[in-house]
């Protein structure tokens, strides 16, 4: 029976660097089934994607034991995961347009990872939620309240064994604090091509600019508000006709869009971190 695996890494460039990988899994009976590279020859850096199947009764344990002879003469950073799902903890607040598109998503098998609950500091979406069949938290935040409802947050990623948060238009900033403990395995989603235009109203600041496109911007969670690693980005050609209730159905469209495939990458391992971007092999 053979047995999925991912190996990502990222490493300082160097002759040998793939020829180490393959041999490796050659040696352990593995078969690539698909293999991304890319050569950053700005800062020097390699980073690897590899998907294999092994037919050896083994482990991501195993195989990660095994490899750290390889990373240690490179200097790689790795990680060897296997099949299981990625489990998803959804944050939200009252729009519900990017929770129902990860729903949809998740239900016809292709986001790439598992809805596992939705926490809310609002009550609105619960009806939304638990049609899905799945847990809803209602978590209220206030200035008072703050710090004891994040450190429940970050219980509640422990109970439900989260792997990745999804600030799913959460409309609610995260301390610098909860950022650093998410570092990596937090997404979200800003209503902007580029952090242009904030605040309450984005779209009638648009309407006002009379913008020729529209979009918005997945990306890692940091403590730089809206700065964090950009993962995908969608954008929409538009044109005078458009009102801000226009503007804001299209621009909830590249919400959802660009969000979802954020998750869906992220998930299956194929966004690697570089510096303040990313590397994704889609």
């Amino acid at each position: 029976m053979s047995h999925p695996f991912i190996l990502t890494l990222s490493c300082p460039e160097r002759p040998g660097i793939v020829h180490a990988v393959t041999s490796f899994l050659f040696r352990h009976g593995c078969d690539i089934v698909e293999h991304q590279q890319f050569d950053d020859a700005v800062r020097g850096q390699l980073f690897l994607r590899t998907e294999f199947v092994c037919a050896e009764d083994t482990d991501c344990a195993r195989l990660s034991a095994d490899f750290s002879s390889v990373a240690e003469e490179f200097g790689m950073t790795f990680q060897v995961s296997g099949e299981r799902p990625q489990r998803v903890v959804v944050m939200v607040s009252k729009l519900g347009h990017c929770l129902n598109d990860l729903v949809f998503r998740w239900r016809a098998g292709n986001l790439g990872a598992e809805l596992v609950a939705v926490v809310s500091n609002h009550e609105d979406l619960r009806p939304m939620a638990e049609a899905a069949g799945l847990p809803f938290v209602h978590l209220p935040v206030t200035p008072a309240t703050k710090r004891e409802a994040e450190a429940r947050l970050l219980e509640l990623v422990e109970e439900y064994r989260a792997d990745l948060v999804v600030l799913a238009r959460y409309m609610q900033i995260l301390s610098d604090e909860t950022c650093a403990a998410l570092y990596g395995r937090a997404i979200n989603i800003h209503h902007s091509f580029l952090p242009g235009f904030k605040g309450a109203k984005p779209y009638h600041q648009a309407f006002d600019r009379g913008v020729k496109l529209v979009g918005a911007t997945a990306h890692y969670v940091t403590a730089d508000l809206d700065e964090g690693p950009i993962i995908e980005q969608e954008v929409i050609r538009i044109d005078h006709t458009y009102d801000p209730r226009a503007l804001a159905t299209v621009g909830q469209d590249a919400e959802a869009l660009a969000l979802s495939r954020a998750v869906r990458w992220h998930s299956e391992q194929r966004v690697l971190l570089n510096g303040h971007s990313t590397v994704v092999f889609r």
